[in-house]
């Protein structure tokens, strides 16, 4: 499949219907994390763009199944018919029950549709963000212009009032009214020029006439945002609040699929950053604690849900503390901190360290890797909000 190219503009002024994907909708669909939940707003608005979730769906296989479905009805175009038979054969192959639609055929008809149009609907936005913000598009048609659908039966008022207001493509109103606007929701937004945009201005159409920041009258809870244009960081704090939730066979399976998210050339490179740049006071997210029994059993401190991170100032800590140790000890490498998770979580043996300078428990994990004895010591922040496991130091035996 061909990406379609923004080279000729005017091709991006009519709505793709969606038996015609593009690869920038697809893209954005597959990147999504299967995500375990109980009601549809377990998670809302731009932790969206990183997690996929079917209300209720909690198993792994059930999750996995869906999402493939529906990565093949963006893919290959074959409408909601073609979905509703492999929900039907998914659930019968999962033995799914109790899901809010299987009560009767006119029930699970709609439950089908929510599922197919709301993921349909948001990947295609997303799509079209990335494309809306392609930078040949923006020097041509810098400006955007928010359509309403004549298609829709029963159209929202406030939609229709936003028929043609257009704005420039970094006004406010966009991160919060970009369609989708609620669930059936058929609005879009298209690129225009400057000239256009004059008109709109001239006719009360422009940026005096968008409601005010903040305000999201007419739009229904959860869509309050541009899908696609945020990979939420606040992403990693809602699967915290699932990780501590869930029964511990979820638990451990959703950190384990978190964890897989993390490059190992990204950690090395931001060690580099670190040391290269004195300055620099960033965090790294190196993973979450999949192991929280057996630091329980080493420390005494329950760390489900934890976050591992590094810190700029410790990447530096442990490279200058430990650069020139003799002995049998060598100076840690950029490529040796991307097995600091792996250290914590399949350590060889874990056991407390002193109280860190602040004065909080800390655990030692060491394990062998490659035939070097890597010995970490971490902080455990035990905070409601700031749940962290920070590294503090590290050495190597060889």
């Amino acid at each position: 499949m061909k990406s379609r190219r923004v080279d000729n503009v005017a091709d991006l002024v009519q709505l793709p219907p969606w038996n015609k994907p593009f690869v920038e909708q697809l893209t954005f669909f597959k990147k999504k994390l299967n995500l375990p939940t109980e009601r549809w707003d377990d998670i809302l608005r731009q932790a969206h763009d990183r997690g996929f979730m079917v209300a209720g769906a909690q198993s792994a296989d059930l999750l996995t199944d869906l999402h493939n479905a529906l990565s093949k009805a963006i893919e290959k175009g074959t409408g909601i018919e073609a979905f509703r038979k492999d929900f039907k054969q998914i659930v019968a192959k999962n033995g799914w029950t109790g899901w809010t639609g299987e009560e009767s055929e006119a029930r699970t008809a709609w439950r089908t549709k929510v599922i197919y149009q709301t993921n349909m609907s948001a990947s295609y936005a997303a799509g079209r963000w990335q494309q809306l913000n392609d930078p040949e598009l923006v020097k041509a048609k810098p400006y955007w212009q928010y359509l309403h659908s004549d298609s829709v039966t029963f159209p929202r008022p406030l939609h229709k009032s936003w028929h043609g207001l257009t704005l420039p493509r970094d006004h406010s109103f966009w991160q919060e009214h970009f369609p989708p606007n609620g669930w059936g929701c058929q609005c879009r937004v298209i690129a225009v020029t400057k000239t256009v945009y004059m008109k709109a201005v001239a006719n009360g159409r422009g940026p005096a006439d968008a409601p005010a920041s903040g305000n999201t009258d007419g739009i229904d809870d959860g869509f309050n945002y541009a899908p696609g244009a945020n990979i939420a960081t606040s992403f990693r704090e809602l699967v915290q609040d699932k990780l501590i939730t869930y029964p511990p066979a979820i638990s451990t399976a959703l950190s384990r699929l978190m964890n897989k998210t993390v490059h190992a050339e990204d950690v090395v490179q931001f060690v580099k950053d670190a040391i290269a740049n004195p300055d620099l006071t960033e965090n790294q997210f190196l993973g979450f604690v999949d192991n929280p029994g057996d630091i329980q059993k080493a420390v005494g401190e329950d760390t489900t849900g934890f976050m591992v991170m590094l810190k700029s100032e410790y990447a530096r800590h442990v490279n200058k503390s430990h650069s020139r140790d003799g002995g049998k000890q060598r100076p840690p490498t950029p490529e040796d901190f991307a097995h600091v998770l792996s250290v914590l979580t399949d350590a060889d043996k874990l056991s407390p360290g002193e109280p860190s300078k602040h004065g909080l428990p800390t655990v030692k994990a060491s394990k062998t890797i490659q035939g070097d004895l890597i010995t970490a010591v971490f902080e455990l922040r035990l905070g409601k909000k700031n749940r962290v496991l920070n590294l503090l130091s590290m050495y190597i035996k060889v």
